[in-house]
């Protein structure tokens, strides 16, 4: 079994940047993909972004491309989600997934584990 447990959300003005962290406990040593997801009030999960268990692939939602960056310090067992630029459309909470194999998926079925979710609110 994996634990997720995500932090870093908040309440940040629009153009404003907030990093959230994704921590992995449990029996971590096998190979993980990990992504982020986010669901707003009222309206279905979608996928953010995602990346490989060593980080050389990474996958982004093109509503973030360019401002959301992914990464990994696997010696942490943490990914991250820097989010720059943020817009009161990004509102929404946050969940971390994890997957038992290398290369990461933007579908939300594939993902094993998943974390409680984290709130991201957007001011404008």
């Amino acid at each position: 079994q994996v634990q997720l447990v995500e932090s870093g959300g908040g309440l940040v003005q629009a153009g404003g940047s907030l990093r959230l962290s994704c921590l992995a406990s449990g029996r971590t040593d096998s190979s993980y993909a990990t992504g982020w997801f986010r669901q707003a009030p009222g309206k279905e999960r979608e996928f953010v972004a995602s990346t490989s268990s060593s980080g050389a692939f990474k996958y982004y939602a093109d509503s973030v491309k360019g401002r959301f960056t992914i990464s990994r310090d696997n010696a942490k067992r943490t990914v991250y989600l820097q989010m720059n630029s943020l817009k009161p459309e990004d509102t929404a909470d946050y969940y971390c997934a994890s997957r038992a194999t290398a290369m990461p998926s933007m579908r939300g079925a594939d993902y094993n584990y998943w974390g409680q979710g984290t709130q991201v609110t957007v001011s404008s």
